[in-house]
């Protein structure tokens, strides 16, 4: 089977998305024609982000001029699954930024609410809200109150500059929040290296983590990995173009996946990478050679940890593990 085929045959998920960083570009269009007829830059196989900062002003800059109202959160989730859906993906879990409820002025029960009655028809949605490391202790307090009294919220993320030190309240919140039913994340390993890792595990007890890539400096927190049986949300062509990796032939999901870690595989905000999911597999199946049946198993992993009916999900193991039990094939034929 022709590589590109086989990944549109693989159902998949996505578990590494912000919402606001996947804003469909068309709708930015609609909005000033003029200012953005051009597609991003950034979009460019080759491009690389001067620094983090370049990218966050960037991205803000389309979050606030499209995401004014839960009616447009709703908007752009439409139009985001609908491509999920072109793509064979089957489950996503995608935040949104806290940020957003204070600076906008959009209540928070809204934007999920919005978000979730968006998805359609053979998607499962997972909504989370990202809440940073820093601000407001107040206001971060009582946000987080109501969050959990939130139907339409999954669970919470840890978004923001890794480096900064948890307060108490995160300590506190993040067991309450697992209490309330709520599943917990984190975002570390990104720039914040490999004990950023281990802080939130040890502090803040997720068994999730997004990107987590710098795991790899540090051959005591693989071991943490491997022994709390923790997934990573990985995003390559991310990972490149904001200078976390040099290139995606030096990628860690390589040694990670070869390591026994658990790792996913995501976009994270495809508006100023120019991503889709089905780049992401290929990149891993021609930059790093991984095979049809380890990007088989790549897939299988998201389906382990999605917070799916346990009927549906044993149904989509099976699935995999079917293939899985198929003699190999390298992509590069």
């Amino acid at each position: 089977m022709p590589l590109d085929t086989f990944i549109r045959s693989l159902p998949k998920t996505e578990t590494h998305l912000h919402i606001e960083g996947a804003l469909p570009w068309p709708l930015l269009q609609t909005l000033d024609p003029e200012r953005f007829e051009a597609i991003p830059e950034s979009w460019a196989d080759d491009f690389k982000f001067k620094d983090f900062t370049q990218f966050e002003t960037e991205l803000i800059q389309y979050a606030t001029a499209w995401y004014t109202s839960a009616e447009r959160y709703h908007e752009a989730a439409k139009a985001i699954f609908k491509h999920h859906l072109e793509q064979n993906v089957q489950y996503v879990e995608t935040s949104f930024a806290s940020v957003m409820i204070e600076h906008m002025g959009i209540p928070g029960s809204e934007i999920a609410t919005a978000i979730q009655s968006a998805a359609p028809a053979g998607l499962e949605v997972r909504v989370f809200l990202g809440l940073p490391r820093s601000g407001n202790l107040q206001r971060l307090q009582n946000l987080c109150d109501q969050a959990l009294e939130w139907e339409a919220l999954d669970g919470i993320d840890l978004h923001g500059v890794e480096t900064i030190t948890l307060d108490d309240w995160h300590r506190k919140f993040w067991p309450r929040a697992r209490d309330a039913g709520k599943l917990t994340k984190a975002h570390a390993g990104e720039f914040g290296g490999a004990d950023s890792i281990a802080t939130v595990i040890d502090e803040l007890g997720v068994r999730r983590i997004q990107h987590g890539v710098q795991a790899i400096e540090d051959e005591k927190v693989i071991h943490k990995l491997r022994t709390l049986d923790i997934t990573l949300d990985v995003c390559p062509i991310s990972n490149v173009k904001l200078g976390v990796v040099k290139s995606l032939t030096q990628h860690p999901i390589r040694q990670l996946h070869n390591a026994g870690i658990r790792c996913t595989l995501s976009t994270d905000d495809p508006i100023s990478f120019g991503n889709t999911l089905e780049k992401e597999y290929r990149a891993l199946a021609t930059e790093l050679n991984f095979t049809q049946r380890e990007l088989t198993q790549i897939a299988r992993n998201g389906f382990e940890i999605a917070l799916m009916d346990s009927s549906q999900k044993k149904s989509y193991l099976s699935y995999f593990d079917h293939i899985l039990g198929q003699p190999d094939v390298s992509t590069k034929t």
